[in-house]
């Protein structure tokens, strides 16, 4: 589906999706319970979509009742037909968390799986898995666009980077507190990502399961039961960025339902407006490096001559909102730290460069970061490509609020991948659309 957007200003009250980070996790400490949970205010995303029905081959039971789950629990179905099927077979969409975090719990519940995706999925880094299972004697082959692992997962040392994605350790804290033995997990370079494994941590205490923090990375004791327990997912602070981004490009929008003392790292995104707006920032994520302007008046004006460097490498998922933003400042925005975009949905440095450049912004990709240098409008008049990838798409909507002429985005039905009412809501808020097959 292509969308045309005419240039206009948003305006109104906005409730952002619920936490599509937070409801991986409890889902998925759920069905591991020995007993049945309630999971509520759950959007059935594409990608939360994906992760029931991979948890469901592996032997849990959902019933879903508007945004409630009903889950349950392996745990307490010990005799399902599912669990004695030899290899489940996992379709997870194109869902990189479904991927990372169900592959370590698929040996420890089932001796392994067939892990299968859609899109750039199974081209997206595994390495610190496969290094891994090489060293325990675990089995692995992708062939044929599916990933086969095998094997007994045994409690131990596990040594992995803390640089390549947080999702690997999150798939290892889920999956070695059910080994009989104790583990650790020895981190080998410094964490990036730290917010999501605060998400992981809380999960698991929610659901009864404890980890011990070390000096770099964790024990977990073995033998561990994780317990149903009934709560509500928060809302998502990835996808209220963008909200938050219009609201800095002089949008009028209003955005309620979020927890201000939430641990979703991508909380950060409000500090970074303050700092692209030479706003005192409460946080250390953004620092000035070419010498800030003079304030303005007014909360949502930016600043003269502003010049700021964020650092995105706890918060990846920001960068499209933040470009946006970026790229319609008064001065010049760096985006550093950013190279494991290059394996998102797209090649996110690539992809925001080129969408943000065909609009008629000055933006240059590097090999981990993004340079802007801000204008008081964009042209656009043209027709963009979202790569199929639902943060690009939602970048593109927010920064057709500033052009001058209509902006076609082509694939924007992806958006359903994170935020499947997206459309719908920025028509709400007073965005004028046309659709096109």
């Amino acid at each position: 589906m292509d969308i045309t957007i005419a240039p206009r200003k948003l305006a109104g009250t906005v409730t952002p999706p619920p936490s599509k980070s937070q409801a991986h996790r409890v889902l998925i400490a759920a069905a591991l319970a020995d007993g049945e949970s309630v999971i509520s205010n759950v959007a059935l995303s594409q990608d939360i979509e994906a992760t029931i029905r991979c948890l469901g081959e592996l032997g849990a039971e959902f019933a879903i009742d508007g945004s409630a789950a009903a889950v349950r629990g392996m745990g307490a179905n010990p005799m399902s037909p599912l669990r004695r099927i030899a290899y489940p077979r996992l379709d997870c969409g194109e869902s990189g968390s479904t991927l990372r975090f169900l592959i370590p719990v698929a040996l420890a519940v089932r001796g392994g799986g067939i892990f299968s995706g859609r899109g750039r999925l199974m081209e997206r880094p595994l390495t610190p898995y496969f290094d891994l299972f090489d060293e325990k004697g675990l089995f692995h082959e992708s062939k044929s666009g599916a990933l086969t692992v095998t094997g007994m997962l045994t409690p131990g040392e596990y040594r992995l980077p803390g640089n390549v994605s947080s999702q690997f350790i999150t798939g290892l804290l889920y999956a070695l507190p059910l080994l009989e033995g104790d583990s650790g997990i020895v981190l080998t370079s410094p964490l990036e990502s730290g917010g999501y494994i605060g998400m992981t941590l809380e999960a698991l205490g929610q659901f009864g399961v404890s980890v011990e923090a070390g000096k770099n990375g964790w024990r977990i004791p073995g033998g561990q039961l994780y317990r149903p327990r009934s709560l509500a997912v928060e809302g998502d602070w990835s996808q209220a960025a963008f909200w938050y981004a219009a609201q800095a490009l002089g949008n009028p929008v209003t955005v309620e339902g979020m927890d201000q003392r939430s641990i979703q790292g991508d909380r950060a995104f409000l500090d970074w407006v303050r700092m692209v707006q030479n706003q005192p920032a409460a946080g250390d994520a953004a620092v000035p490096i070419w010498g800030a302007g003079p304030k303005q008046e007014g909360p949502s004006t930016p600043s003269e001559g502003c010049a700021v460097s964020i650092d995105v490498s706890q918060n990846p998922d920001l960068v499209p909102p933040l470009a946006a933003m970026g790229a319609l400042m008064n001065g010049r925005l760096r985006i550093r730290n950013a190279a494991r975009l290059r394996m998102k949905e797209s090649d996110r440095l690539a992809s925001v460069t080129a969408v943000l450049s065909a609009l008629g912004a000055e933006a240059a990709e590097g090999p981990d970061f993004l340079d802007i240098q801000g204008k008081e409008r964009l042209a656009g008049g043209v027709k963009v490509d979202s790569f199929n990838d639902h943060r690009i798409a939602m970048m593109a909507a927010i920064a057709a609020t500033r052009c001058e002429k209509p902006v076609t985005i082509t694939g924007a039905e992806c958006v359903a991948k994170s935020y499947p009412n997206f459309w719908e809501e920025y028509e709400r808020l007073g965005g004028q659309l046309r659709r096109e097959p």
